[in-house]
């Protein structure tokens, strides 16, 4: 299903980010909410939600599947009310 890469051609740079030691509460960590949605997007398939394929090609094969449907939902997305496509045109825009 995925493409092998050999060892050694992936160029990737990977920042882990921890939380500051004298923090108390709640802190936010940067972009950490990018990849958290992004999981979050992927495990709303509701076979991805727990981890019951025994191969590793299954597992990859459902989040694909996954990430496919997402994307074409979204292409595929109809505007919610008919005006909501069209730009609106205010007075001052009109009488210029």
């Amino acid at each position: 299903m995925g493409q092998q890469v050999p060892a050694g051609q992936i160029h990737l740079t990977i920042k882990t980010v921890s939380r500051p030691k004298d923090a108390k509460g709640f802190v936010i960590l940067p972009r950490r909410w990018v990849v958290e949605r992004s999981l979050a997007w992927l495990l709303h398939a509701r076979r991805n939600v727990r981890d019951c394929e025994t191969r590793p090609e299954h597992s990859e094969a459902m989040l694909s599947f996954a990430a496919i449907t997402l994307m074409t939902h979204r292409l595929t997305r109809r505007p919610v009310h008919p005006s909501a496509a069209k730009p609106r045109v205010t007075e001052a825009v009109a009488t210029a």
